[in-house]
Formats: structure tokens, sequence, C-alpha cells
């Protein structure tokens, strides 16, 4: 057994530290301590913000002759838009959207007060470029024009820059609505597979001077100073909670904050630093940290009627882990999550971006060792095995004399020492042939006694001859 151990034991220790190895190696995690938690939540939410449009499009027709307003309405097309924008958030990769009521307001408001505004605008609109008085012009417009068609258009621009119509499926009511909460929430719908999405957090658990981050499209988006591409993008900026306590005139919640806003971040998600949903941006001042949200648990009630599952998919799942690996340095591993998510969804934001850096540092990658966990687990359990087979072949397969029972006086034994060899026999003792055939001697040999055998042993003296004389017969 000694002899097999010398090898076999070294053997199973080696086998043992391959084992471990594997173990250690598979379990690495990418190090993205580099990365500030802003950035990482950027680039996890930035992909969910979307921007909403709400508006009607009303038709002119002008009866009178006047070729100053003529010359306006044709370079307006005889339309006048009414409506505006917002910012929103996707909650469910089916395409559900929460944002403000009052950012689909205008799809909300009747005919009547949607021509109202529309006929507004217009005089407005002609006012100025007249120079003259807008209410002279608005009166002068209500005999000389006339609605030709009037329709409504809910849009949702995601950020990869597809518009798709949206649909309101449960509304609140916008702040300062008469005779309304003030519960400034909707849930609208689009069709949409594997959307990006984000997570609805407790706005219980918020608590004042935590960091947030306000997510959305601010209206500087709508000049013409930005790209294209980057009117596309979301803008992010921090700030605190500044009271969870407030309360408007209706008796609604609301939690003020201090960050930085304007008005195209209506609806726009407010986020905590686990990237979760914490409210919805609702309105503000121009004057830093007067700025409401709507409690997040509030939207809650809306996203149940509107029977909709805050349930991510897919898309964000493979993307976060891409993130990781290429903020680690794994970007060959990267690039592979990368691809299958714009195998899910071609028109996500930031994953084109990624994948061509990704492509570019290619050649600096680390190697990932658990994209090669099955191969590891087959060496792991052939070492297993042959740590086994060496452990039988060393201690239980093992060669062993027979033993032999004996038994002692103090009971069986296994393997006796051999019995010492037998004395040599006492030379015999001379013998003496009696004078008379009936003299009777004793033979101490046969005598069993404890006191005889000694003696029989130590005594050498022969019997001497008995005094007595044997007579002898009559003749």
């Amino acid at each position: 057994m000694k002899k097999r151990a010398l090898f076999t034991v070294p053997i199973s220790i080696l086998l043992i530290a391959v084992i471990v190895t594997s173990f250690f190696l598979m379990n690495i995690k990418p190090d993205t301590s580099h990365i500030s938690q802003a950035k990482k939540l950027a680039e996890y939410s930035k992909p969910a913000v979307v921007r909403v449009y709400d508006y009607a499009v009303v038709e002119w027709q002008f009866f009178d002759f006047f070729p100053e307003i003529e010359a306006i309405l044709e370079e307006m097309n005889y339309q006048t838009l009414v409506g505006g924008y917002g910012s929103g958030a996707i909650i469910s990769q089916d395409g559900y959207i929460v944002t403000n009521a009052h950012v689909v307001s205008t799809t909300k408001m009747s005919d009547e007060e949607i021509l109202q505004e529309a006929l507004i605008r217009l005089a407005l609109q002609i006012a100025d470029a007249l120079q003259v008085d807008p209410e002279a012009v608005y009166f002068y417009l209500l005999e000389t024009i006339g609605y030709t068609n009037l329709s409504r258009q809910t849009e949702v621009v995601l950020p990869g820059g597809d518009i798709l119509d949206g649909e309101i499926k449960s509304y609140g009511s916008p702040i300062g609505e008469k005779d309304g909460d003030w519960k400034d929430v909707a849930v609208l719908k689009i069709e949409g597979k594997n959307l990006p999405t984000l997570k609805l957090g407790n706005s219980d658990d918020v608590e004042d001077q935590e960091e947030i981050w306000a997510i959305g499209y601010p209206s500087m988006a709508e000049y013409n100073v930005l790209s294209i591409d980057s009117s596309l993008e979301s803008t992010m900026n921090s700030g605190e909670v500044s009271a969870t306590s407030k309360k408007l005139e209706t008796g609604t919640a609301v939690i003020q904050l201090n960050a930085a806003t304007s008005t195209g971040n209506s609806g726009g998600p407010i986020i905590n630093d686990k990237g979760e949903i914490v409210g919805l941006l609702t309105f503000g001042a121009e004057v830093t940290g007067f700025d409401f949200a709507i409690p997040v648990n509030t939207v809650k009630e809306f996203v149940n009627q509107a029977g909709a599952k805050n349930k991510s998919g897919e898309t964000d799942k493979l993307f976060k882990e891409g993130l990781e690996l290429f903020w680690g340095g794994y970007y060959e591993a990267a690039l592979d999550k990368f691809e299958s998510v714009e195998r899910l969804y071609p028109k996500h934001s930031l994953v084109k971006k990624y994948i061509q850096d990704a492509e570019e540092k290619i050649d600096d990658s680390k190697i990932l060792w658990s994209s090669y966990s099955t191969i590891f687990y087959i060496v792991d359990g052939v070492a297993a095995v042959l740590i086994i087979v060496l452990m039988l072949f060393t201690f239980v397969f093992v060669k062993r004399e027979p033993r032999v029972m004996a038994i002692t006086a103090t009971g069986p034994e296994l393997n006796p020492p051999p019995a010492p060899a037998p004395a040599p026999a006492p030379a015999p003792a001379p013998t003496h042939t009696p004078t008379s055939s009936t003299t009777t001697t004793t033979n101490p040999s046969l005598d069993t006694s404890q006191e005889a055998i000694p003696k029989a042993q130590t005594d050498t003296t022969p019997p001497q001859n008995s005094t007595e004389e044997t007579p002898k017969p009559d003749e």
C-alpha cells in the first residue's frame, strides 16, 4: 500500500488542484468598479426612455379675399397643429409606456375645445406676422374661416428613431384640471416586442436627500441646434429628493426634487440608484428645487387598470450582461451578447455603437473562462472519477497475507509465533534387573501428580534391590 500511495496520492492532489482551479476560473466576474454608478444607470436606462407626441390637426378653408392672410395660410398648408410633447418610459417588453396625463391630454379634448384652441393659435400667428391686434384677428377669423377636417394623433418616438402609433389604455387627471384629482398619469400601448424596459420601484421607500436621476427629452431637443442623432438621445440629470411629504390641493401626493429639468421632461422617469422608477416628473418652476413628480405607487394604479405587466425581457438581460463584460475588458464575449441583442431588437439605440467599439478592441480582449464551463465540467468529472479510482486502488484493493487462527490459553490468536523447538529428552536411567520376578517396583514416570513430574526429571539414582529374599519354591 505504501508503494502505491507514493504515486497515487500526488496524482490525486494534482487532480484536486485542477478541479479547484476550474471552479476559480469559472467564477471570475468582470471588474466594473472603475465605471461610475451614474454611467451604468444611464446606459441601462436610456434605451427605454421615449418621446411622446400628442396632437390634433385642424385643416382650414378661408372664405374671404385677404392676400396677406392667404399667404400665411398657404405657408402653413392651411393647417394648425394643437398639442404638445413630453417623455415617457417603456415598462414592458410588449410596449406599455407610462407618462403624464397632461402630455396626452389633447386627444382627450372635445372637438369644440380643439377647434377653439386651434383658432386662437392661428389668430396669434397671423397677428404676429401682420403686427396687428390678436383679438381683432380672432374675431375676423370667426366670420371668414372654417375647418374642413380634424384629426387626432398620439405618437411615440423610440430612441432608435422609429415612430409608432400609441393608444391610451388608462388616463388620470392632468394637473390643474377642474374637478380632477390631479393624478397626472397615463399608460400608452405601442406595438412591439423585445423592447428595452425600466422596472417600477416603490415610492414608499424614497427618503429625503436620496440621490435620484431625471431622464427625458428637454425642450431644446425640438430646436434645430442639435443633430438628428443627438435629438434622439435622452438626457439624464442628477439631483436629490427635497421632500417626500408634499401634497397637491386635491390631496394627491407628490415628490419634490431639485434635479434640473425643462418642459420636455414631463412624463419622464425619475430613477433611484438601482435604476428603478420611483416617480414621473409632472411639473416644475423656473426656480431650481421646485420640480415635482408623481410617486410610482400612484403610477402603478394606472398600470394595473391598463392590464400591463412590468416585466423585463431577454433584451435587457443580454444588454446588461454585454455592458458588464465590455466594461470588464472581455470584448469578445461582450460582442456575442451585443450581437444577440441586435438580433432580438435591431432598433436598440445603443447596441450598434457598442458592437463597433467591441470589434475595435477585440484584440485586447481578456479570456472569459466561464464561457468554457461545459469543458470545465467534463474535465472536473473525469478528474473526480480518477481520484476515486486511485483511492480505491491505494487503500481498498490491497493484497493481504493469509492469517491462521490458533487457540491459546488466553483465547484465539491470529498468526501465533512459531512454537519453540522441543527440548532434547533426558537419557534413559540405567535399569536393574530384579532377582525376583515377583518384585514390584513403582515407575515414577507414570505418576501424573505435580510432585512426581519434577522428581522423575531430577532423580537419576537407580532403584536399590529389595533386602528381602524371595523364598524358593519347594523342590
